[in-house]
């Protein structure tokens, strides 16, 4: 269990001028409050938390971050009050921990109502400060980590929330080495033997192309520092999770996967991205189709880089993915990057989580759905956040991501409510098309409109996220509302 001390040391490697007495007081704190309470480990509850923080502490977050995870079990486990945390540590810390304590079994006819009014508590505390997110990621990845321990009847459960919520969400919010191991431990625990099989494939082709993947990565070194590119090259291994969603839904076996592996290319600036390509694509022959430039069309989740496929040394495929060392970190480490220290010296408190796209994006969303009910509000939110996604375009080009399966009807609604509530018609890549049709990738799209239109129902049975059937269901709603109230007035004027 880490110790006091080295709590402090951890966040003083990255911030220099933390405030260690507020700290030390949250440890102190936390430990007396959880006194003998035991994880089902048998280690000391008190454990938990501070490998919360030990996480956080990894991504560089600010004290308040810290402390709040070294308290966020106080309010929920122990007889501690928000008013004591308030009073004790500040109302910032107190919001925080109490965005992540879950609501009283006893206000509640069912588990599930409890369990989707706790998920919206969660997701409102989130809208209004990201590092709520932040710290119940980073509990959940611990928990994750010592699933084993939790008796087997508990376990497919929450890796199946895991899967279904916080890995999509790390990954909506760009913390894609978050969201790896997530998917991973939950692919562990939810379909063993799949798990186990692509892990033994995996390990057999590392011990058969070991000297292959080290000869390519100093070709490409050699091949780019000759060119006068600083690059630091990284070999990567797709993930079990990653590999085994491509196989079902290609339906193909593991012999028959071209992209085990890759290559990131980290270099310096922006304008080394493109020269990469270059060089790149005049050593080797590149494959057709299998370059994206998301530097100058960044995904929803702020992701950056450049992907292309070569035939590389040995006849072999290389994906390789270019971006610069910044890029690279965002792309890792998504919103919490924008919390980073970034050797501000002095700074104590978190760079403005609102630079983030991907949090502005989760919390609009949020906010579009927050006037259903707790259950409706958990149905939706994860048909709105956790799907796979396409990615279409305005005609003025602004990117639009949507779940796979989205209609135009859906694309109106992400761009505005009103344009949802008005459509009457989509052009899509230039030829009409009707409001109920699937987009797919790259789809450029525009809305026609009528001011005097008003959605049919209907229309909330075809669309599939839950900002588009929430806007429906509150127009139609209101629409019916004005309806009777005209018939009624009608009445009254000829009574």
């Amino acid at each position: 269990m880490m110790r006091q001390y080295e709590l402090v040391e951890r966040v003083r490697r990255y911030n220099p001028d933390t405030n260690e007495d507020l700290l030390n007081r949250a440890y102190v704190f936390a430990m007396k409050a959880h006194g003998a309470q035991k994880r089902a480990s048998g280690d000391p509850f008190f454990s938990h938390p501070l490998e919360v923080a030990a996480i956080l502490t990894d991504l560089k977050l600010d004290d308040a971050t810290i402390v709040s995870a070294v308290l966020h079990d106080t309010i929920e486990d122990t007889p501690t009050t928000r008013d004591q945390i308030d009073s004790m540590f500040g109302v910032e810390i107190g919001g925080l921990v109490d965005g992540l304590t879950k609501l009283n079994k006893l206000d509640f006819a069912s588990k599930h109502a409890q369990q989707a009014e706790n998920f919206r508590k969660l997701l409102l505390a989130i809208a209004d400060d990201a590092r709520v997110l932040l710290i119940k990621l980073a509990d959940r990845l611990h928990n994750m980590r010592t699933l084993h321990y939790v008796p087997e009847a508990k376990r497919a459960r929450i890796a199946q929330d895991t899967l279904d919520i916080y890995a999509p969400l790390a990954g909506r919010m760009g913390m894609q080495g978050m969201r790896g191991e997530l998917e991973d431990l939950a692919f562990r625990y939810l379909m063993p033997d799949a798990y186990k099989l692509i892990m033994a494939r995996l390990d057999e082709l590392k011990a058969k192309n070991g000297a292959l993947i080290a000869r390519i990565a100093a070709e490409l070194t050699d091949q780019f520092v000759r060119r006068g590119i600083s690059v630091e090259v990284k070999g990567r291994q797709k993930q079990p999770y990653s590999i085994w969603r491509k196989m079902e839904r290609n339906s193909i076996a593991f012999e028959q996967l071209s992209d085990i592996y890759g290559f990131r290319i980290l270099v310096d600036t922006v304008a080394d991205c493109y020269a990469a390509v270059g060089v790149a694509h005049t050593t080797w022959p590149s494959v057709p189709g299998r370059f994206k430039d998301y530097i100058s069309t960044p995904k929803q989740n702020d992701y950056r880089s450049i992907h292309t496929t070569v035939i590389g040394p040995g006849s072999q495929r290389v994906e390789l993915q270019i971006r610069t060392h910044d890029m690279h970190e965002i792309a890792e480490y998504g919103i919490a990057a924008h919390a980073l220290y970034k050797d501000r010296r002095g700074r104590s408190d978190p760079i403005d989580a609102g630079e983030s796209r991907a949090y502005r994006g989760l919390r609009q969303t949020i906010e579009a759905l927050a006037t259903d009910d707790s259950e409706k509000f958990l149905e939706h939110t994860k048909l709105e956040l956790f799907q796979d996604q396409v990615f279409c375009f305005t005609p003025k080009g602004r990117l639009i991501a949507l779940p796979r399966g989205a209609t135009a009807i859906d694309f109106a609604y992400a761009v505005h409510t009103d344009v949802g509530n008005s459509a009457v018609g989509a052009k899509i890549n230039g030829r009409i098309a009707p409001l109920i049709s699937t987009l797919r990738n790259g789809d450029e799209v525009l809305i026609m409109r009528s001011e005097r239109r008003t959605p049919p129902a209907a229309w909330e049975s075809i669309v599939v996220t839950g900002r588009a059937r929430a806007a429906i269901r509150r127009a139609t709603r209101e629409a019916a509302k004005a309806q009777y109230g005209g018939l009624g007035r009608q009445i009254v004027e000829r009574a």
